[in-house]
């Protein structure tokens, strides 16, 4: 099948991949650019996890105010040098995730920062929830460790699906960012702001 220049256009806008990456992800998918697509996100996550290792000393602080000004975000987003830190690419990144945690509420950067007490403390609710409802005893441990599955879901930046395309995860996405920018990429510290009556 041959490949267009309107086709290498059309993956490059959905991924942002380059030019000789989109051509290669278009022949592999034998021109289904949402085929091309998920070629692109599989190399791209496998790049990126090559990456993890690397030490994150630099990045950017950004901050979103949601229109109305009653729910503002501020955000350490690192990477491994300032050069990718004042890309466009990257300041786009740091506007997404706090948009992501402005409409999300997020208590957590990640599952590591859920210290053993809240963890706890969940554990037990869910237990007494399970055993409130009639559940057998045998089962509630299994329950449990779904509703903290759930929970990391629900607190843990990585975990959440992201707003602006729920079939990535938070981190996948990152992950996504990582690969075109050819570095290293990790949250940092953030503060959720809300005006509420």
């Amino acid at each position: 099948m041959e490949i267009t220049a309107s086709m290498v256009k059309e993956l490059r806008s959905k991924s942002g991949a380059g030019i000789m990456e989109c051509k290669g992800a278009l022949k592999e998918a034998d021109g289904d650019v949402d085929e091309a697509v998920t070629v692109l996100r599989k190399k791209g996550l496998a790049k990126a996890g090559k990456k993890s290792d690397r030490e994150t000393g630099d990045g950017a602080i950004g901050t979103y105010i949601h229109p109305g000004n009653k729910i503002g975000v501020m955000l350490q987003l690192h990477c491994e040098t300032d050069f990718v830190a004042n890309t466009d690419n990257f300041q786009d990144l740091i506007k997404d995730v706090c948009m992501h945690i402005a409409a999300s509420k997020t208590r957590y950067a990640s599952r590591d920062e859920v210290t053993q007490e809240d963890l706890d403390k969940e554990r037990e609710i869910f237990a007494h929830q399970a055993k409130e409802s009639g559940k057998p005893e045998n089962i509630i441990d299994k329950i449990v460790d779904g509703k903290i599955g759930k929970f990391y879901e629900e607190n843990c930046l990585l975990d959440q699906p992201y707003i602006k395309d729920s079939s990535l995860t938070v981190g996948e996405m990152i992950k996504q960012k990582i690969a075109v920018l050819g570095e290293n990429i990790t949250v940092g510290k953030f503060i959720r702001y809300e005006i509420s009556k």
